[in-house]
């Protein structure tokens, strides 16, 4: 026989693993743009091959870790949801994080890989900032 009783704190305690895994998450995210966007800057300015292929290299990266930290906030937002009682703790993943690779040289398109870069940085800060919030709100309740 299953026992179908609600435990509120299991379900924060689940809430908070997958908050914290979102945020780790986002971190490795937000590093990995840092240095695609110095690796950038270095083939705006001067840059060879070699920076411009490192600059690719670490939007690939970037890119891999955006789509992991999507998929970790999409769990958090569901285990968010598990939680009862509490008003206010929704995730709004589909505005986070939207992040396209660019594959193409030059000096005009390097300046806008560039402002893509900033744009993907703005978002997973923002998205970092919200994460902290709940995780705080949440381990109120603990």
């Amino acid at each position: 026989m299953m026992n179908n009783v609600y435990d509120r704190d299991k379900e924060i305690n689940e809430a908070i693993r997958a908050g914290e895994k979102a945020l780790s998450s986002l971190h490795e995210a937000e590093r990995q743009l840092k240095s695609a966007g110095n690796w950038g800057l270095v083939d705006i300015f001067g840059g060879d091959t070699i920076s411009g292929l490192m600059k690719h290299m670490k939007i690939n990266n970037a890119s891999r870790c955006v789509d992991d930290a999507r998929s970790d906030l999409a769990y958090f937002r569901d285990e968010l949801g598990d939680i009862q009682g509490i008003e206010n703790m929704n995730i709004d993943v589909g505005g986070f994080l939207t992040f396209a690779d660019f594959f193409f040289d030059g000096f005009v398109a390097d300046i806008f890989v560039q402002s893509k870069i900033r744009e993907g940085q703005r978002q997973v800060r923002e998205a970092i900032q919200r994460v902290e919030d709940i995780l705080r709100r949440l381990r109120r309740y603990c």
